[in-house]
This record gives C-alpha cells, sequence and structure tokens, in this order.
C-alpha cells in the first residue's frame, strides 16, 4: 500500500494543532484501504507551547513525527525540513491553521491516482477572502514576475500541495540558500493539475504574513527567478549618460552660439540628485544579487534542528 506523508510547517499554533489533526485523521479513515498517513509537523522556532502539543500528540499517535528548530529559520526552511524527513510515494504541503482544508488532500490523490501522467496536484486560491489593495499587489506581483522570469508562475497557487516522491527528490536536490518555494516548483519542471480552493477563516490565531513580509517574498522571488532587475539597471544607467552627454553638448553650444552662460547653482545640484539616486539604486540592485551570492558561498546550513521526534524509528 502507498504512503503518503503530509508536511506541516508551524509557527505559533499551539490552538490550531489539535483542530487540524482531527480533521487530517477523519480523512486518513476515509481512505484507510488506499494508503498509510504519517505527519510531519515542523516546529519553526515557536514561541508558544507548540512544541509541547507536538509532543504530547506524537506520543497519543504511532504516525504522528515532528521536528523542531533551534529558531525561527522561516517557513520556506520548514517545508525544506519537512520534505527531507517525509518518507512516502506522496508528499502533502499544507499549513496548520485550516485555512487550506485536508478534505482536499483526498481529491488530490485521487486526480493522481487516476492521472499518472500528473507528477503533481497543487491548489491555488480562486477567491481571495482579503482587501482589494493586498489582492491588486499580488495580481501585480505574478504578472510582472511572469513577464521577468522564463518560468511559468499560476496567479494565486500556494504551496499546498501533492506532490509524487520523484518531484519531491528533485525538490531537495537544489541546495540554494535563499529559497522560494513558489519558484522552485515550477524551476524543476513537473506536469502540474491546478485545482481551486477557497481559504477559510483562520481556526485560531493570527496570520504571520504583514504586507511588509509579502513585499520582502516578492523581492525575493524577483531576484531568484529572473536577472531582469540588471538588465533594467543597465539600461537606466546608460540612458542617464546618454542624457548626460546630450546636456552637455547643449550646454556647450548655448555658450559658444547663443553666449548663454551655464545654468546656476539650482539646475547643478538637481542634476547631482538625480544622477547619484540612479547611481544607488543601480548599485542597490547589484548589491541584491551580490549578497545573495556572498551567502550561498558561506554555505551556512538552511535550518538547525534541536529536537526531532520520528516514531519510525522507533517502530
Amino acid at each position: 500500500m502507498k504512503t503518503l506523508a503530509i508536511v506541516v510547517p508551524c509557527y505559533n499554533e499551539e490552538e490550531t494543532i489539535p483542530p487540524f489533526l482531527e480533521a487530517c485523521q477523519a480523512v486518513e479513515r476515509q481512505m484507510a484501504n488506499q494508503l498509510i498517513f504519517n505527519y510531519y509537523f515542523v516546529n519553526d522556532g515557536s514561541k508558544d507551547r507548540t512544541l509541547d502539543v507536538l509532543r504530547q500528540v506524537s506520543k497519543q499517535f504511532e504516525n504522528v513525527h515532528y521536528l523542531s528548530f533551534s529558531r525561527n529559520f522561516g517557513k520556506e526552511a520548514a517545508i525544506l525540513a519537512g520534505m527531507k524527513h517525509a518518507k512516502g510515494d506522496l508528499v502533502t504541503l499544507i499549513d496548520a491553521d485550516l485555512q487550506q482544508r485536508p478534505e482536499i488532500v483526498r481529491e488530490m490523490v485521487q486526480i493522481l491516482d487516476e492521472h499518472p501522467e500528473y507528477d503533481c496536484v497543487a491548489a491555488f486560491q480562486k477567491e481571495r477572502n482579503e482587501g482589494r489593495g493586498l489582492s491588486f499587489f499580488k495580481r501585480e506581483f505574478y504578472r510582472l514576475i511572469n513577464q521577468m522570469s522564463e518560468v511559468e508562475f499560476v496567479n494565486g497557487a500556494s504551496d499546498f500541495r501533492t506532490c509524487r516522491r520523484k518531484m519531491v527528490d528533485a525538490i531537495l536536490s537544489m541546495p540554494e540558500y535563499h529559497r522560494f518555494s513558489k519558484g522552485i516548483f515550477s524551476w524543476v519542471g513537473f506536469d502540474t493539475y491546478y485545482i481551486p480552493y477557497v481559504a477559510e477563516e483562520r481556526h485560531a490565531g493570527k496570520t504571520k504574513w504583514s504586507f511588509w513580509k509579502l513585499f520582502k517574498y516578492a523581492v525575493e522571488g524577483i531576484i531568484g527567478y529572473s536577472t531582469a532587475p540588471l538588465k533594467i539597471a543597465t539600461v537606466l544607467g546608460s540612458f542617464t549618460s546618454l542624457l548626460a552627454v546630450i546636456y552637455f553638448i547643449v550646454v556647450v553650444l548655448q555658450r559658444l552660439i547663443c553666449g548663454v552662460d551655464v545654468p546656476g547653482y539650482a539646475t547643478i545640484v538637481a542634476l547631482i540628485l538625480l544622477i547619484g539616486g540612479i547611481q544607488l539604486l543601480i548599485l542597490g540592485i547589484m548589491g541584491e544579487y551580490i549578497a545573495r551570492m556572498y551567502i550561498q558561498g558561506k554555505q551556512r546550513p538552511i535550518f538547525i534542528e534541536k529536537d526531532v521526534l520520528t516514531n519510525e524509528d522507533e517502530v
């Protein structure tokens, strides 16, 4: 019988883990004749009692495993760690807040069983329960990154998906430090089938994503999967240099032909600020890419495990 590994990143989810596990076990009972379920919870340096709750449920259920980081390394690191530990023919990524309903996993598995040509079934948000401003920025981000990147990003696609083992192995083969899961899923290829879902309200707690965190995550994706910003910087620098040459020629001609004095202090200050600002922008873009090369070159671990319990080793 095939095995399904469910990977669940957790950060301050002490209130949501029990109801989430209960909802998953209801699906597990319905699919008992099809799949063997295993759960891999990743505690991403939570500051509440998430780790205590994971220890408790792992004692109650043999197929519940957990690992805990030494500090908060971020959701991307938690996804990677969970996938490394997950043992199964199929691997599902899902959040613990019950915004992504476990019942959809059954539909994902069914599609993979009926369509062997697909390697992954991913869910995307058909309707967003969020403000118009945030929806606009997300929509524009996908439009922008699809124009810049060589790989395709599906608007509204989430980490919520079920993958075959060969796709998981391909994802694990990518050692990059700055991880952008949506880009990684697209870059490795494989045939993916997308199904719509409506994100529910959080069962408890507050969302960890602010607008600023989403903005930084978007920048991470653009820089990680496109060199377009560098090309824009090159074009901008060339255009500024051309304007400077043209302006210099105009000033000289005005002085020689018309006898007009060179514009004074205000014009010079404005030009210096304009050119200086453009230079700083170009240096900032270059610095982002160089910083990623520097950090990648140090070869620091993407995460550090402080506590690991896999009941598989005890059986």
